[in-house]
């Protein structure tokens, strides 16, 4: 690969770069969820001790993104990110291949740790991105992330057909990936705030800024927050509620969640475009409308068929939901206080995507036990709705980058 030359060109090999991290990132994630009934049985895992073990996982993810906070005062987001990708891909092949109980847990920790800290940094170079670039493009980074959970979760298919052991099916998924992982991590681009705080800059907002910070960001943490347990109730509920509910075959049932992951590709690719020339306001407000009526097709379905629709419309909609949170928050945070303010407020806002990760399965399960699950379709139907509350906290504001009467700030950059 030739080294790239000029602003312009460091800015496209940065973007290719952060695309197959989160591409990477989309592929291994897949690979664990989809597999966790294989991990329970390799291990021994009774049914009352593996929620623990799941919820430990964003629990601790929890805990890697505030860690990275405070670390991207010191060193750049890009280090972060190179030192910490290869490492979940490590974990997960250990998740796979351990000898004990005990081993898994303590890979699935470290999995979780490092999982925390590679959002937080895969974002906060991103939104630094999208301000280079002066459109948004963090859309298309979370379609590569979504390729890569249909990649992943088709090779976990196959590995499931095929009856192959975690470690045939890991291992030479880890051996190409880490690899592309490290060639990918030379060409990551940091904003400027990270190069200056390497050289003796502050890098960070003070104690102050980051309070008032996160009193600004809180409207959109409830929006993450609100899209993950949305996100989360798809993953954990369609092939039961399709098989349980809506009366499917065990085959059919296994087909929503790809129907989302497909569909949530096809919104993020086309995205951005829409964010260009609608604003994101508008295309967050639609992807809110589009979801909530996801969730309502679903909950009134009288078959499966209908029932698929309805998740098809779900991808659809919160697909747009979830980057533009961040971009919104690097934004805010940016005309606040800088550019050093938007990694932090970042990293506090990725935390809110393992809060509603933990919230919407139980909460959806306690519902439906409880009373039925159409019923409980339409709680994460009406948080979702929450985003149209704060949809203004999209819009452009104060240096107004990314804005759709905009022109790109840097001249070369493609």
């Amino acid at each position: 690969m030739t080294a790239p030359r000029g602003p312009g060109s460091q800015a496209r090999y940065g973007r290719v770069a952060l695309a197959l991290s989160f591409f990477v990132q989309g592929t291994v994630f897949a690979l664990l969820v989809t597999r966790i009934p294989a991990i329970q049985d390799r291990y021994g895992i009774s049914d009352a001790v593996l929620p623990a073990f799941l919820a430990a996982v964003p629990v601790l993810a929890g805990v890697g993104s505030v860690l990275t906070e405070q670390l991207v005062r010191r060193v750049r987001p890009s280090r972060v990110l190179r030192g910490v990708q290869p490492v979940v891909c490590l974990a997960l092949l250990a998740a796979g291949v351990a000898g004990s109980m005990a081993q898994a847990a303590v890979a699935l920790a470290v999995f979780g740790l490092a999982v925390g800290a590679l959002d937080a940094a895969m974002n906060m170079l991103g939104v630094s991105l999208q301000r280079a670039y002066g459109r948004s493009i963090m859309l298309g980074f979370h379609a590569a992330y979504s390729l890569g959970g249909i990649v992943g979760a088709s090779l976990a298919w196959a590995g499931a057909h095929w009856q192959l052991s975690l470690a045939v099916l890991y291992g030479p998924v880890v051996a190409v990936l880490v690899p592309v992982a490290v060639v990918a991590g030379r060409w990551f681009v940091d904003g400027p705030t990270a190069v200056a705080t390497e050289q003796g800059g502050t890098g960070a907002a003070s104690g102050g800024a980051a309070a008032a910070s996160m009193r600004l960001l809180l409207p959109l943490c409830l929006v993450m927050a609100c899209a993950y347990i949305g996100d989360s109730t798809v993953s954990n509920w369609s092939a039961k509620y399709l098989q349980d509910v809506l009366g499917s075959s065990e085959q059919l049932a296994t087909v929503p969640y790809n129907v989302y992951m497909i569909t949530t590709l096809l919104g993020r690719a086309v995205g951005d475009l829409g964010v260009r020339r609608f604003g994101a306001v508008a295309v967050v407000r639609a992807g809110a409308v589009v979801a909530a009526g996801g969730f309502a097709v679903v909950a009134a379905a009288p078959g499966a068929w209908a029932g698929m629709a309805g998740f098809t419309l779900l991808g659809l909609g919160l697909c747009v939901i979830v980057p533009q949170t961040f971009a919104a928050a690097g934004r805010l945070a940016y005309e606040r206080d800088g550019a050093g303010a938007a990694d932090g407020a970042i990293a506090r806002l990725n935390i809110f995507n393992y809060v509603g990760f933990l919230v919407g399965s139980p909460l959806v399960g306690a519902l439906g036990d409880a009373w039925s699950y159409r019923g409980a379709m339409l709680v994460p139907m009406l948080l979702v709705l929450v985003t149209l509350v704060y949809a203004r906290a999209f819009g452009p504001s104060g240096a107004r980058y990314g804005d759709v009467h905009e022109r790109p700030r840097t001249a070369d950059v493609g």
